[in-house]
Parts: C-alpha cells; structure tokens; sequence
C-alpha cells in the first residue's frame, strides 16, 4: 500500500515532534512535507500541488492563520482531506473552518479524536 502523503501545519516544536514520530511509526502516513508559518504553508502548497494527500493545519501560528492556509489547500486539491488540529476548535470556529473547506475540525486537548480519525480515514489498518 502506498502511505498517504502528510502535510503538516504546526508552529510549536513539541506538537511537529509527536506527530512527526506518529508519521514515522506508521505504514498508512509518510509526513511529506512541513510548514510552521501561513507563508511558508502558501509556499509550500503553491510548489507541491499534487504532492500532498492530506493536510493537518493548526489555526494559530507563530506567523499567521491557518484560516487562510486552509483557503490555498483547498485552491490547490479540491478534495483533499484538510483536518484542523488546534487548541480553538469551538463550535464558532469549526463552523469557519468547514466553510472554508476543512474536512473534520480536531480540538488538541482531544488528541485520542486525530488517532481515530486518521484510523477512520484508512480503516485497514491502524494509525501508529
């Protein structure tokens, strides 16, 4: 089986780590690529268009929102899954972030939810 291709937007360091060695452990999911910034997450869209088959962005980053790097993931892959990871995952927020094209809105606090998720998105096997 082919992994699926991760793009991970995540400004805090610690969060990058686990869910780099999350990736790593796993058969289903290569992490393909990382952005810390909304910038540097444009960037990287804007260069690697077909180059991703799943997106995890955080909302609040060092430099920037990840509202709008939701936006250009959703420009460039239509149909795509974009999975918000973040501390404010409020109904308000989720409501937002699905309008903009997020698939599924994951509070961090809830991390267990991400876990069954990603099992969810290829159900054959576990994540990890």
């Amino acid at each position: 089986m082919t992994p699926i291709r991760v793009f991970l937007v995540e400004d805090l360091a610690s969060m990058r780590d686990l869910l780099n060695e999350l990736f790593a452990s796993s058969k289903k999911f290569r992490l393909e690529g990382i952005a810390t910034t909304e910038a540097e997450a444009k960037l990287w869209l804007d260069d690697n268009p077909h180059g991703w088959d799943l997106a995890i962005v955080d909302l609040i980053l060092a430099q920037g929102s990840g509202f709008s790097v939701i936006e250009r993931a959703r420009q460039v892959a239509a149909h795509a899954p974009i999975v918000v990871f973040s501390g404010y995952a409020s109904a308000g927020v989720a409501q937002r972030c699905k309008s903009l094209g997020a698939t599924a809105v994951i509070d961090k606090a809830e991390g267990d939810a991400l876990l069954k998720w990603l099992d969810a998105y290829l159900p054959d096997s576990p994540a990890a």
